[in-house]
Protein backbone atom coordinates (compact mmCIF):
# COMPACT_ATOMS: atom_id res chain seq x y z
CA UNK A 1 0.00 0.00 0.00
CA UNK A 2 2.92 2.32 0.71
CA UNK A 3 4.04 1.87 -2.92
CA UNK A 4 0.59 2.89 -4.17
CA UNK A 5 0.64 6.10 -2.15
CA UNK A 6 4.17 6.89 -3.36
CA UNK A 7 3.15 6.36 -7.02
CA UNK A 8 0.26 8.76 -6.52
CA UNK A 9 2.81 11.59 -6.29
CA UNK A 10 3.69 10.96 -9.98
CA UNK A 11 0.29 12.35 -10.98
CA UNK A 12 -0.29 16.02 -10.22
CA UNK A 13 -4.07 15.59 -10.57
CA UNK A 14 -4.21 12.65 -8.11
CA UNK A 15 -6.56 13.20 -5.18
CA UNK A 16 -5.85 9.97 -3.29
CA UNK A 17 -9.25 8.41 -4.01
CA UNK A 18 -7.87 5.70 -6.30
CA UNK A 19 -5.14 4.91 -3.76
CA UNK A 20 -7.78 4.57 -1.05
CA UNK A 21 -9.82 2.29 -3.32
CA UNK A 22 -6.86 -0.04 -3.82
CA UNK A 23 -6.31 0.04 -0.07
CA UNK A 24 -9.95 -1.02 0.48
CA UNK A 25 -9.45 -3.93 -1.92
CA UNK A 26 -6.31 -4.88 0.02
CA UNK A 27 -8.14 -4.85 3.36
CA UNK A 28 -10.93 -7.09 2.05
CA UNK A 29 -8.31 -9.42 0.54
CA UNK A 30 -6.56 -9.79 3.91
CA UNK A 31 -9.83 -10.81 5.56
CA UNK A 32 -10.66 -13.28 2.78
CA UNK A 33 -7.12 -14.67 2.88
CA UNK A 34 -7.48 -15.43 6.59
CA UNK A 35 -10.63 -17.47 5.94
CA UNK A 36 -9.17 -19.23 2.90
CA UNK A 37 -6.11 -20.28 4.91
CA UNK A 38 -8.22 -21.86 7.61
CA UNK A 39 -10.79 -23.38 5.25
CA UNK A 40 -9.38 -26.89 5.57
CA UNK A 41 -9.48 -26.61 9.36
CA UNK A 42 -12.86 -24.97 9.90
CA UNK A 43 -15.93 -26.86 8.75
CA UNK A 44 -18.20 -23.84 9.04
CA UNK A 45 -16.53 -22.07 6.08
CA UNK A 46 -16.33 -25.10 3.76
CA UNK A 47 -19.07 -26.51 1.57
CA UNK A 48 -22.02 -25.10 -0.28
CA UNK A 49 -24.11 -22.13 0.79
CA UNK A 50 -27.34 -23.46 -0.75
CA UNK A 51 -27.71 -20.73 -3.38
CA UNK A 52 -26.58 -20.10 -6.95
CA UNK A 53 -24.78 -17.20 -8.60
CA UNK A 54 -25.86 -15.49 -11.82
CA UNK A 55 -24.20 -18.21 -13.95
CA UNK A 56 -26.24 -20.89 -12.17
CA UNK A 57 -23.22 -22.24 -10.28
CA UNK A 58 -23.73 -23.45 -6.74
CA UNK A 59 -22.19 -20.92 -4.37
CA UNK A 60 -19.68 -22.04 -1.81
CA UNK A 61 -19.72 -20.52 1.67
CA UNK A 62 -16.34 -18.95 0.87
CA UNK A 63 -17.82 -17.33 -2.27
CA UNK A 64 -20.52 -15.64 -0.23
CA UNK A 65 -18.08 -14.69 2.54
CA UNK A 66 -15.62 -13.12 0.06
CA UNK A 67 -18.41 -11.28 -1.75
CA UNK A 68 -19.71 -9.80 1.50
CA UNK A 69 -16.23 -8.71 2.61
CA UNK A 70 -15.43 -6.94 -0.66
CA UNK A 71 -18.82 -5.20 -0.78
CA UNK A 72 -18.45 -4.11 2.84
CA UNK A 73 -14.93 -2.73 2.29
CA UNK A 74 -15.82 -0.94 -0.95
CA UNK A 75 -18.99 0.52 0.53
CA UNK A 76 -17.20 1.70 3.65
CA UNK A 77 -14.41 3.34 1.66
CA UNK A 78 -16.73 5.66 -0.26
CA UNK A 79 -14.75 5.75 -3.52
CA UNK A 80 -17.09 3.30 -5.27
CA UNK A 81 -20.67 4.01 -6.34
CA UNK A 82 -21.48 0.58 -7.81
CA UNK A 83 -20.25 -3.00 -7.90
CA UNK A 84 -20.89 -5.83 -10.33
CA UNK A 85 -20.12 -9.17 -8.71
CA UNK A 86 -20.28 -12.67 -10.13
CA UNK A 87 -22.08 -13.63 -6.94
CA UNK A 88 -25.00 -11.21 -7.39
CA UNK A 89 -27.71 -11.17 -10.05
CA UNK A 90 -28.08 -7.41 -10.05
CA UNK A 91 -25.87 -4.37 -10.01
CA UNK A 92 -25.04 -3.36 -6.45
CA UNK A 93 -25.62 0.37 -6.20
CA UNK A 94 -24.18 1.88 -3.08
CA UNK A 95 -26.77 4.39 -2.03
CA UNK A 96 -25.25 6.10 0.98
CA UNK A 97 -24.37 9.75 0.44
CA UNK A 98 -20.64 9.06 0.56
CA UNK A 99 -20.83 6.35 -2.13
CA UNK A 100 -23.04 8.41 -4.44
CA UNK A 101 -20.07 10.77 -4.70
CA UNK A 102 -17.77 7.84 -5.49
CA UNK A 103 -15.90 8.26 -8.75
CA UNK A 104 -15.34 4.57 -9.47
CA UNK A 105 -17.20 1.35 -10.23
CA UNK A 106 -15.79 -2.12 -9.65
CA UNK A 107 -16.52 -5.37 -11.48
CA UNK A 108 -15.27 -8.48 -9.69
CA UNK A 109 -15.28 -12.15 -9.06
CA UNK A 110 -14.62 -12.10 -5.31
CA UNK A 111 -13.39 -15.70 -5.17
CA UNK A 112 -12.57 -17.24 -8.52
CA UNK A 113 -11.90 -20.97 -8.47
CA UNK A 114 -13.47 -21.61 -5.06
CA UNK A 115 -14.45 -25.11 -6.16
CA UNK A 116 -10.70 -25.87 -6.10
CA UNK A 117 -10.27 -25.15 -2.39
CA UNK A 118 -10.83 -28.78 -1.37
CA UNK A 119 -8.03 -29.98 -3.66
CA UNK A 120 -5.55 -27.26 -2.61
CA UNK A 121 -5.39 -25.47 -5.95
CA UNK A 122 -4.88 -21.72 -6.03
CA UNK A 123 -7.91 -19.46 -5.87
CA UNK A 124 -8.15 -15.71 -6.10
CA UNK A 125 -10.04 -12.48 -6.60
CA UNK A 126 -10.32 -10.81 -10.00
CA UNK A 127 -11.25 -7.14 -10.28
CA UNK A 128 -11.52 -4.27 -12.74
CA UNK A 129 -12.02 -0.60 -11.99
CA UNK A 130 -13.66 2.02 -14.19
CA UNK A 131 -14.52 5.68 -13.69
CA UNK A 132 -18.23 6.19 -13.34
CA UNK A 133 -20.16 7.61 -16.33
CA UNK A 134 -23.25 8.79 -14.42
CA UNK A 135 -23.28 12.12 -12.66
CA UNK A 136 -21.88 12.35 -9.16
CA UNK A 137 -24.65 12.42 -6.56
CA UNK A 138 -26.95 10.16 -8.59
CA UNK A 139 -27.33 6.42 -8.24
CA UNK A 140 -25.05 4.51 -10.57
CA UNK A 141 -26.52 2.57 -13.48
CA UNK A 142 -25.48 -0.44 -15.54
CA UNK A 143 -23.97 1.98 -18.10
CA UNK A 144 -21.31 2.78 -15.50
CA UNK A 145 -20.10 -0.81 -15.66
CA UNK A 146 -20.81 -1.66 -19.29
CA UNK A 147 -17.71 0.08 -20.60
CA UNK A 148 -15.10 -1.15 -23.08
CA UNK A 149 -11.81 -2.50 -21.79
CA UNK A 150 -9.91 0.48 -23.20
CA UNK A 151 -11.65 2.62 -20.57
CA UNK A 152 -10.30 0.58 -17.65
CA UNK A 153 -8.61 2.59 -14.93
CA UNK A 154 -7.05 -0.55 -13.47
CA UNK A 155 -7.42 -4.30 -13.34
CA UNK A 156 -5.86 -6.97 -11.23
CA UNK A 157 -6.08 -10.09 -9.20
CA UNK A 158 -5.23 -11.39 -5.77
CA UNK A 159 -4.05 -14.97 -5.47
CA UNK A 160 -4.48 -16.65 -2.10
CA UNK A 161 -2.22 -19.34 -0.76
CA UNK A 162 0.80 -19.83 1.44
CA UNK A 163 2.00 -16.61 -0.16
CA UNK A 164 -0.78 -14.17 -1.01
CA UNK A 165 -0.12 -11.78 -3.87
CA UNK A 166 -1.85 -8.66 -5.21
CA UNK A 167 -1.13 -7.89 -8.86
CA UNK A 168 -2.57 -4.87 -10.66
CA UNK A 169 -1.99 -2.63 -13.62
CA UNK A 170 -3.09 0.88 -14.44
CA UNK A 171 -1.85 0.52 -18.02
CA UNK A 172 1.75 1.50 -17.29
CA UNK A 173 3.36 -1.81 -16.40
CA UNK A 174 2.29 -4.42 -13.89
CA UNK A 175 2.83 -4.18 -10.14
CA UNK A 176 2.90 -7.16 -7.81
CA UNK A 177 3.00 -7.31 -4.03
Amino acid sequence: IEFIYEKQADFTYASGEFSRLLNDIGIAAKIVNREVNKAGLADDIMGYEGSQNIQGEDQKKLDVFANNQFIKALKHGGQVCAIASEEDDDLITLDNSMSQKGKYVVAMDPLDGSSNIEVNVSIGTIFSIYKRKSREGELATEKDLLQPGVDLVAAGYIIYGSSTMLVYSTGDGVNGF
